[in-house]
Formats: structure tokens, sequence, C-alpha cells
């Protein structure tokens, strides 16, 4: 009788573990279907939705601090004034910031973007939410990501750091 390779018999190398002493594994357990994947939310009709006002601050090098936003009426100076839908991408907030920051043209800027809202105890805090870069092709980091998808409320500003 003539002796067959493992790979002849199907039993690849996958099928042993090294510390079961040549026995099969028994199968994974069945963990279930998998989860359905979450609904995109409807796009907003720009013709018949009023759009929001969303309040941006650059700064080049880094976000801004905290404590920059502590007192209302003495935010950064460097304020830009946006009226957009909550399915704006962050690649069409990077193009708005882009027209009015020569910063955020360069060819190899980074635009890292944060939302800044008030936490339980009234206090602002500052939380990183995505990253473009200034001329993306819209496949690359977050550029397809809606303030929808990243939980933005009516209120909390946007900051963005140039980078």
């Amino acid at each position: 009788m003539e002796r067959r390779g493992r790979e002849e018999r199907g039993g690849g190398a996958g099928d042993l573990h090294p510390r079961t002493f040549g026995r099969r594994l028994p199968p994974p357990p069945n963990r279930g279907p998998p989860s359905p994947p979450r609904p995109r939310p409807e796009p907003v009709d720009r013709e018949k939705t009023c759009p929001l006002l969303l309040r941006v601050f650059t700064k080049i090098g880094g976000h801004h601090k905290r404590e920059d936003f502590k007192s209302r009426g003495k935010e950064p100076k460097d304020e830009v004034q946006i009226y957009t839908w909550k399915d704006a991408t962050l690649r069409e907030l990077t193009d708005l910031v882009k027209e009015v920051s020569p910063a955020a043209r360069r060819r190899d800027a980074k635009l890292s973007f944060a939302f800044v809202y008030p936490d339980k105890s009234g206090q602002f805090t500052l939380k990183e939410v995505g990253m473009t870069y200034s001329y993306g092709n819209g496949r690359r980091l977050d550029d397809s990501k809606t303030l929808q998808d990243l939980k933005f409320e009516i209120g909390d500003y946007l900051d963005v750091a140039i980078l």
C-alpha cells in the first residue's frame, strides 16, 4: 500500500495545531450570524433643509487649547463661520477652509478636525474626530466622514489644526 502525503489526503498544516500532538482541533464555535451593517442616514435634501451655522476655528501647527474656549464671547479670533448641513463631509469642509486659509492650501498640508463642546460640568472638551490632506482624492483618511457620522450636534464648534 502506498503512503500519501498530508496534502494529498486533504489535511494541510493548518488543520493541526502544534500542541495537539497530531490531533485535529474541533471547529470554532458558531458565533451566530454577522451583525447587519449600520444603516446610512438619509442624505439631507439641501434644497429643502435649512443649513446650520458652523463656527470653525483654525490654527496653524496644532489645535487650540480647551481653555481658549472657556468664556463665551472670548473664543479665538481666527474664526470662520460656515453655513452647511449635517451631511457635509470632512472633504467639503477641507475645501471651504482652503478658501480662507492660505496655509491650508499647501500641497503637503494635513487638516486635523476636532469638535469643541461643553461636557456635563460645563467645561469645554476638545475631541479629535478626523484628518484629511489638503489635496486628497477623496479616498484617504477621513475624507468621506460626515458631521452626522461623527456625532456632531448643533452648537458644537469645529477646531481645525493645519499641520
